[in-house]
């Protein structure tokens, strides 16, 4: 797992790369969120030489890496997958095969999709509860157990108003994630009109200095426009 599609590149198809030094009967599984085309140009790249190749993005921040219950979605051949399943669940709780190459990579870009329009949603509600004048904690005590529940806002939420924003998961890799879906969504002649709201946020956030602040730092993005801070 690496940071952005061309260290993928450069890892694995580079001159020093993985499969320079990988033998026929190998697997090699990719774990970052990468381009769903990029997955398939390694999967044929592996394949002509022998050599096995799984496109297995996680979601689930640094909570899940450290409790072992990453969500991981998978592309690439079935039998592989089953072969590999068991190392992915001492990473993993909830393993999934999406399908072929690329498989893993797309629905790690609904799961990116997702969060961005959730993310909107809490810092936007965490702002409000500001202004009311409200306990924040006690609002997500109230809010984070109904309909309006998510992982976000329980998690997420509650460092917002504490004030900690350290990376889980950096910006600059959500913006990453979020121009690859775009890109997607352009290819298939799909409009997305809130994921492209929420990225120009996160681009803000950048062109403010704070791209390795945590996914949650887009709180201070629209603290800055409401001159609340």
């Amino acid at each position: 797992m690496v940071g952005f599609p061309e260290d993928v590149q450069e890892v694995i198809l580079g001159t020093e790369g993985v499969l320079v030094g990988a033998k026929a009967g190998d697997t090699v599984v990719d774990m970052t969120t990468s381009s769903p085309d990029l997955a398939r140009i390694i999967y044929r790249a592996c394949t002509a030489k022998g050599v096995h190749a799984l496109d297995a993005p996680v979601s689930g921040g640094d909570v899940g890496a450290r409790e072992a219950t990453l969500a991981i979605m998978v592309g690439g051949d079935g039998p592989v997958f089953d072969a590999v399943r068991p190392l992915l669940e001492t990473m993993g709780k909830t393993i999934a095969h999406m399908g072929d190459a690329g498989a893993g990579q797309h629905t790690k870009m609904t799961n990116q999709i997702l969060i961005a329009g959730t993310m909107i949603g809490v810092v936007e509600s965490l702002l409000y509860a500001q202004r009311a004048g409200m306990d924040a904690h006690q609002v997500i005590d109230v809010i984070g157990q109904g309909a309006a529940s998510s992982w976000s806002i329980n998690n997420l939420g509650r460092r917002i108003v504490d004030g900690n924003f350290d990376p889980g998961f950096f910006i600059k890799h959500f913006v990453k994630d979020m121009g690859i879906a775009l890109d997607e969504a352009r290819r298939m002649r799909l409009a997305l009109p809130g994921l492209s709201l929420v990225h120009q946020f996160y681009v803000a956030a950048m062109a403010m200095g704070w791209e390795n602040l945590g996914t949650q730092g887009l709180y201070r993005v629209l603290e800055t426009m409401n001159q609340t801070s």
